[in-house]
């Protein structure tokens, strides 16, 4: 501001001029406010600090605390007082079907409304009808009463020639109810008094069970965490993935919508959720890890997958701390049981504990993991089973070297082990006599008039036609062979698409779960794909399917040699899901296996003794020339195959070598022909001409 001297007149200084100097300067009043406003900042400051220091006083949070339990715990109690009281819970549950779509769910929560509003009314109608019945009621059952009490004092005058004891129980009844009277009158005042702070007590436990309080006037001690993935603690787990799409959502107001809500599933937790815009189900699954962290789980314990037929929608199961990683319980089959090929055999728990059964009839396997995965145990478990089942034969070809199948040996038609050419070789073989056999099977059932599949009552009359499972391990070495890969991987999906009615059934097994690997189609074919621990998501999408891992059934959170036998698995239900396969323990310390095999061994042979009553003498010669028919030529595979089913006591365990030492001596060996070891029908002939020639010229002797 600027200084103005005021003029002086006549030696004296002029008032009016000097205020007229300082109108126009007037303006400069609101350097007061400039100077006020950081004081009112400080104020405002100094309140905030005030609150945040009363927030965190001990003192206030507790009382903030224990206010906010009582409360919340009155409203809880208030909900499920009303809900057990009206229809409000079938309405929710409503709403939420139709929100998913699901109208039969829907239908089934109007049904269960109108039951309960049907009951409801009934038994207000019975309420009705009691209060107008009670004074009639009071008055019959007081004169009965009394009655009876000087019926009572009647017999006991008579007893004791008192005519005084009429009146005896009747006042012994009247003082009793005295007493009662008086213990309620002592007793009422105290309990009325007590009931309001029952009340609160309760609401307040409820209320801290609930953690019905502000986070900042929790306890140190407890975290914002729930080990129950409710609603509320799933919104802050998805909260807290770092995903920017859905952290805008919920920044711009996102409210969610509950397709379903948390429930009870199993030895774990389900809800249904719709994502917001922007953000989709492979996003939360490739957080999974974080996601089970923020629900105090383990990655393994946490399943974020979309369903087939609701998109936008995550569908999550959490399992219940540990479950997953406790045993699983011994095999159902282990000590007693036998099994039907045609119903299947229990081979896992699923992640809600239930039991899985494997089908065997009209079904083929696809079975992938890394080495130390615990792939045999599934495979051990689905054939122990299948040999309970006396009709099934069952073929083993590993193209490596190792002893999974050893202990099973004497139940198995076949066990061909090694990476070899000749064991490819005759992996090759075994494919192309399945897949005459599949023609056979299927030409056969054309002949009897079906279009259907083989069953029990045509495997038990016709033994060509029996059940038949065949093990392809190691598989990669025989799809990637240079030589023979190309044609097998031909046969394998050809054989793949027409087993299944006919009752073969394969199992394709490979660590390897690539393109390469594994023929184009093969996981699109099988009824059943299983997949262990996978080190990327291609190799998960080439077992489970394409864009699997996408949606959320990904096999590659889970860790060889720690999560052994736990796998990802599809076709064992609805939906795709998590299976831990029954342990069926093998080795020089506990052996499992073997007892299983010994059970088995005594149910096929009261099969093979009614077959072999059946059947002559075994002749080789004569055997292979009966099977070899009209055909000139036949894979070596099929003879053994058609010679086990003719008289399978005797030719069960053959293999190609036994096959040569019986036909060699006649020369009537079988032979490579276009690369495929044959045995040729004129040879057989022959050597069987030649043998009766030879009978007659000693005979003539």
């Amino acid at each position: 501001m600027t200084e103005t001297t005021p003029q002086r007149v006549n030696g004296h200084a002029n008032p009016q001029v000097s205020l007229l100097k300082l109108a126009p300067e007037q303006p400069a009043a609101p350097a007061v406010e400039t100077i006020d406003r950081p004081r009112r900042r400080v104020r405002v400051d100094s309140l905030r600090r005030v609150v945040v220091e009363v927030r965190t006083h001990d003192g206030y949070r507790a009382l903030v605390r224990h206010s906010a339990y009582t409360v919340g715990g009155a409203r809880v109690l208030a909900k499920r007082a009303w809900d057990s009281r009206t229809t409000a819970r079938h309405e929710r549950m409503m709403r939420a079907a139709e929100a998913a779509g699901n109208e039969e769910l829907v239908r089934q929560w109007e049904q269960r409304a109108y039951a309960y509003r049907f009951a409801r009314h009934r038994r207000r109608v019975e309420l009705l009808q009691m209060v107008m019945n009670a004074p009639k009621a009071i008055a019959t059952g007081v004169g009965a009463g009394a009655g009876v009490l000087l019926l009572l004092g009647v017999m006991l005058a008579w007893a004791n020639h008192d005519i005084s004891d009429v009146l005896t129980p009747l006042a012994a009844t009247i003082e009793l109810v005295a007493w009662v009277a008086f213990i309620a009158g002592v007793v009422w005042e105290p309990l009325l008094y007590a009931l309001p702070w029952l009340a609160l007590a309760g609401a307040w436990a409820v209320g801290r069970q609930q953690h019905a309080a502000p986070a900042w006037a929790l306890p140190a001690d407890v975290e914002d965490r729930d080990v129950v993935p409710d609603e509320g603690a799933i919104l802050r787990a998805l909260r807290n993935l770092g995903i920017a799409p859905l952290n805008k959502a919920v920044k711009d107001g996102w409210q969610p919508r509950w397709v379903s809500p948390t429930t009870r599933s199993g030895n774990g937790w389900h809800t249904q959720l719709q994502l917001p815009m922007g953000v989709t189900v492979e996003m939360i699954a490739d957080k999974k890890a974080t996601l089970a962290h923020n629900l105090l789980r383990k990655s393994i314990e946490t399943w974020p997958t979309e369903p087939r037929d609701r998109a936008g929608v995550l569908d999550l199961w959490v399992a219940d701390p540990g479950v997953l990683t406790k045993p699983v319980p011994p095999w159902p089959l282990l000590t007693d049981g036998t099994s039907d090929f045609f119903k299947g055999v229990p081979v896992a728990l699923n992640a809600r504990g239930e039991q899985v059964i494997g089908r065997l009839m009209a079904a083929n396997y696809l079975i992938a993991g890394i080495m130390g995965s615990g792939k045999s145990s599934l495979v051990v478990a689905l054939l122990l089973g299948a040999m309970l089942d006396p009709l099934v034969e069952i073929d083993v070809h590993v193209l490596a070297y190792n002893n999974d199948y050893d202990p099973m040996r004497p139940r198995l038609r076949s066990l061909v082990k090694g990476d070899d050419d000749e064991h490819v070789v005759a992996a090759m073989d075994t494919l192309r006599a399945l897949a005459s056999e599949v023609s056979r099977r299927g030409q056969e059932l054309e002949r009897l008039g079906t279009d259907t599949k083989v069953t029990r009552e045509m495997a038990e009359r016709d033994p060509s036609m029996r059940p038949r499972i065949v093990v392809f391990d190691e598989v990669h070495e025989l799809f990637t062979h240079p030589e023979h890969g190309k044609e097998a991987k031909e046969l394998a999906l050809k054989v793949t698409k027409k087993a299944r009615k006919t009752a073969i059934m394969l199992l394709w097994i490979t660590p390897d779960a690539d393109a390469a690997s594994l023929p184009r189609g093969i996981s699109k074919t099988v009824s059943h794909r299983v997949a262990f621990a996978i080190n990327d998501h291609q190799g998960n999408d080439a077992i489970l399917g394409t864009g699997m891992h996408k949606n959320g059934y990904s096999a590659t959170t889970l860790v060889a040699g720690e999560d052994v036998g736990t796998a990802m698995a599809a076709g064992f239900g609805k939906t795709p899901g998590l299976v831990r396969s029954y342990y069926v323990a093998k080795g020089a310390g506990v052996d499992e296996v073997t007892p299983v095999v010994e059970r088995a061994m005594a149910l096929r042979d009261g099969v093979a003794a009614v077959a072999v009553l059946e059947r002559v003498a075994a002749d080789p010669l004569a055997d292979v020339a009966a099977v070899l028919a009209d055909e000139p030529r036949m894979l070596v595979q099929e003879v053994l195959h058609r010679l086990a089913e003719r008289n399978p006591a005797e030719y069960r365990e053959w293999s190609p070598t036994d096959l040569k030492r019986a036909l060699e001596p006649f020369g009537a060996e079988q032979y490579k022909s276009a690369g495929r070891m044959v045995v040729a029908r004129d040879r057989v002939q022959e050597a069987i001409l030649a043998r009766l020639e030879d009978a007659d010229d000693e005979g003539a002797v």
